[in-house]
């Protein structure tokens, strides 16, 4: 606000190694994805912290029980990417459904297996040979109905694809069981009128499309596994625009050898950023002949969503330096 004196300091490129020096005399940070530990968040570290902006969606890279120890507000900026990250979904599940990557680079082979074959119509089939769905017989899944959620869901719904709402995947009964990855709470034993949810399991086994939406949490890590995918279509492609890690990486690839699923196309890794298979089984040499459609976690990214973000943290910052309410994380 006008009335209010500060110093801006801008580091482009965050560098862990100085992270400490750069923050200590911080009363606000703003942050994207550089980690803020508890080490940082230490109050010999961060004398003067009260303030951590996220600039982005998720709250991922802040330790909020530290923040909460000593009182420092957290705020993030929801909804900023809704329409890019929706549209890069769907972009996803496209050239999933009809193999882009695979094709493009087939084209470009030589010798050309298209010249000498005169139609590469196989790459298209599914293991059983049948040819690819189009939007109209095509099953939506959706994991997450967040706001991002009913974004793709409407999307979905305006290709003319069926949607369907997963409930949270149900607990399981002993702690003997098969560790399915992380569960979420058991959901109603009825579904949610409001949202007309759909169980978890039946979602997997009717879905076509499935894309996640959800939050990376020690709930959700590897939320689909080697179980999960045992129970799928084998004509499902999976999207992930969520957080890497609620995808097993090494079970998705191996569902994709043994013709479980069909496709995945993910903006996200477990390990980021990610090079070659030393960080991710999907950067893999033999990852290369399936199809594995990848971006490297930018769905986020358009001049829409920059200028929402900017709005958004203009207006947080604002509202903290006047004392008035914010939309807090902790």
């Amino acid at each position: 606000p006008p009335s209010t004196t500060y110093n801006l300091t801008v580091y482009d490129r965050p560098d862990a190694s100085l992270l400490h020096a750069r923050v200590r005399a911080a009363t606000i940070l703003i942050v994207t994805t550089i980690k803020i530990s508890a080490a940082t968040l230490a109050a010999d570290v961060t004398p003067n912290l009260q303030l951590i902006a996220v600039m982005a969606t998720g709250t991922d890279p802040v330790d909020l029980d530290a923040c909460r120890a000593r009182g420092i507000r957290v705020t993030n900026c929801p909804a900023a990417n809704l329409d890019a990250v929706s549209e890069h979904a769907i972009s996803l599940y496209f050239a999933a459904r009809r193999r882009t990557v695979l094709l493009h680079a087939a084209t470009r082979r030589v010798p050309s297996d298209w010249k000498e074959k005169k139609t590469l119509t196989g790459m298209l089939r599914f293991g059983d040979g049948q040819p690819p769905l189009s939007c109209g017989d095509e099953v939506l899944g959706v994991v997450g109905y967040g706001a991002l959620g009913k974004r793709i869901a409407a999307l979905g719904r305006a290709l003319g694809m069926k949607v369907l709402i997963a409930a949270r995947k149900p607990t399981p009964p002993t702690a003997a069981s098969h560790d399915l990855g992380g569960v979420l709470p058991p959901p109603s034993t009825t579904s949610t009128a409001a949202d007309d949810r759909v169980p978890f399991a039946d979602v997997l086994r009717q879905s076509t499309v499935l894309v996640l939406s959800l939050p990376r949490n020690p709930q959700t890590l590897n939320l689909l596994s080697t179980p999960e995918f045992a129970t799928m279509s084998p004509h499902a492609v999976l999207v992930n625009i969520a957080r890497g890690g609620i995808v097993d990486e090494a079970a998705v690839m191996q569902a994709l050898r043994d013709d479980q699923i069909a496709g995945y196309a993910t903006d996200v890794f477990d390990k980021e950023p990610a090079e070659g298979p030393e960080d991710s089984p999907l950067l893999a040499d033999d990852a290369r002949e399936l199809n594995i459609t990848l971006s490297p976690h930018l769905a986020w990214f358009a001049q829409r969503t920059l200028l929402n973000l900017g709005r958004i943290l203009k207006d947080t910052v604002a509202a903290w330096a006047e004392g008035r309410d914010l939309n807090v994380i902790v």
